[in-house]
C-alpha cells in the first residue's frame, strides 16, 4: 500500500518506518512543522528534521517537511490560552492530534495515500464490523488518552504499527537495525511549547496579576500568587509555601483567588464524581440502545497515567454526563478530558470535558 508516515525524529516513528519498509509498502515520510517561526518556541527543531533525514535516507526515501504553523496557532494555541484564561486546564496534545496531525494534515496530504501511520502507542480493534480505537500492549506508554478526540473518519485512515510492542522492544529493535536515533532520549514536557518554559509562555500572553492564596479549611491567607492562570488543580510546587506538599484544590477566577489544602488532608484533594460535557464518541455511542440514566460500567482516566479506574457512566441531560468512580480520584481538573473505556479497559470509546 501507499502509506504516509508521520515521523518526528524520535525512535518510535523511526521503528514504524522500519517495520513498514520490511513489509514492502510504498512509503512517504512526512515531518509536520508546528509552533511559530519566532521566539515563541518551535517543536520542529532543526536537529529533529536532520535526524528524520538520516532515518529516511537509510531506507532510500525522501522527506517532505510540511508547515502547519498558522493552523496550529489559530486552533491549538488559541484553545490552550482561552482555556487557561477561563481558569480551566487545557490538554493541547489531545487537540493537536485531532485538529493538526489528523485534521489539516489528512485533509491536505494524507488522503492521497491508502493509510497514514504514526508512532503512537495505540491499537485498533473491530467489533461488529466497526473499527474502534484500542489500548496499546504497553500500559505505561499507552497514548489512547491523547487520541480520544479523533473522529471515526480519521481513525479509519490510521494505523499504529508499534501499538502491539512494549517500549523496551521498540528501543531494542532500533538498536538491532542500527537506527541513527536508537539511543536518543524520548522527548519530555509539552511539545506545543517547544523549548520555552510553560510559565514564561503564559506570562507573555496573559500577563501577571497578584492574587491571594487562601487555605481552604481555615480561610487564612497564606501568601500571594502572580495569576490564577499559572495554577491548575493538583499538587503544586512554586507556591512559595512551607510545610507542604500543598495542593491547589479550587480557584475563583473572577476574584483571582486560589485555594490550597495541605498535602495530608486528602479529603480535599480527592473526589468520586466527574461531571462531563461535550461528550465525543469516536466510533459512535456504544450504548445508544441502553438506558444511560441508569448507568453503564466503564473504566476511565482523568489524566495521562497507566492507571484506569472503574466506575459508572450516566447521561444526566442532553449534553451532560456523570462518572461515579468506585475509587477516590485525585486531581479532578475542570477543562481536562475524562477518557472513557469499556469495562475491560481495552476499547477507547472517546472522551468528555470535565466541568
Amino acid at each position: 500500500m501507499k502509506i504516509a508516515v508521520l515521523i518526528s525524529g524520535g525512535v518510535d516513528s523511526a521503528v514504524v518506518l522500519h517495520l513498514l519498509a520490511e513489509q514492502g509498502h510504498e512509503l512517504y515520510p512526512f515531518y509536520i512543522r508546528i509552533g511559530m517561526d519566532n521566539d515563541e518556541g518551535d517543536c520542529s527543531a532543526e536537529e529533529d528534521i536532520e535526524m528524520c533525514q538520516l532515518i529516511t535516507r537509510k531506507y532510500g526515501l525522501g522527506l517532505e517537511v510540511v508547515s502547519l504553523h498558522e493552523e496550529y496557532w489559530e486552533n491549538v494555541m488559541e484553545y490552550a490560552l482561552r482555556t487557561v484564561k477561563a481558569g480551566l486546564t487545557p490538554n493541547p496534545d489531545v487537540m493537536c492530534n485531532r485538529m493538526i496531525k489528523f485534521g489539516f494534515f489528512e485533509e491536505r496530504w494524507g488522503r492521497q495515500f491508502d493509510l497514514t501511520a504514526t508512532g503512537h502507542y495505540a491499537t485498533t480493534d473491530v467489533v461488529n464490523g466497526v473499527k474502534y480505537l484500542a489500548t496499546a500492549a504497553d500500559p505505561v506508554k499507552d497514548q489512547t488518552d491523547f487520541l480520544a478526540q479523533i473522529t471515526h473518519e480519521q481513525l479509519e485512515h490510521l494505523i499504529f504499527p508499534i501499538g502491539n510492542l512494549p517500549k523496551s522492544e521498540v528501543r531494542a529493535l532500533a538498536e538491532r537495525v542500527n537506527m541513527p536515533n536508537a539511543k536518543r532520549r524520548d522527548s519530555q514536557g509539552i511539545c506545543f511549547l517547544g523549548q520555552i518554559n510553560y510559565n514564561d509562555f503564559i506570562r507573555r500572553h496573559l500577563g501577571e496579576k497578584r492574587g491571594a492564596i487562601i487555605e481552604l479549611e481555615t480561610g487564612r491567607k497564606l501568601g500571594e500568587h502572580n495569576g490564577s492562570w499559572f495554577h491548575t488543580i493538583g499538587p503544586r510546587k512554586g507556591l512559595g509555601l512551607s510545610g507542604g506538599p500543598w495542593y491547589v484544590v479550587k480557584k475563583n477566577v473572577t476574584d483571582n483567588v486560589i485555594y490550597v489544602s495541605n498535602g495530608y488532608d486528602t479529603d480535599k484533594q480527592y473526589g468520586r464524581e466527574l461531571r462531563l460535557t461535550q461528550m465525543h464518541f469516536i466510533s459512535g455511542n456504544p450504548w445508544q440502545n441502553q438506558d444511560l440514566q441508569n448507568g453503564v460500567r466503564i473504566k476511565f482516566k482523568n489524566r495521562h497515567t497507566p492507571l484506569m479506574l472503574p466506575g459508572t457512566l450516566r447521561q444526566t441531560d442532553a449534553d451532560q454526563w456523570l462518572i461515579t468512580s468506585d475509587e477516590d480520584v485525585q486531581g479532578i481538573a475542570p477543562g481536562q478530558f475524562a477518557v472513557i473505556y469499556d469495562e475491560r479497559g481495552h476499547l477507547c470509546y472517546g472522551s468528555g470535558v470535565i466541568f
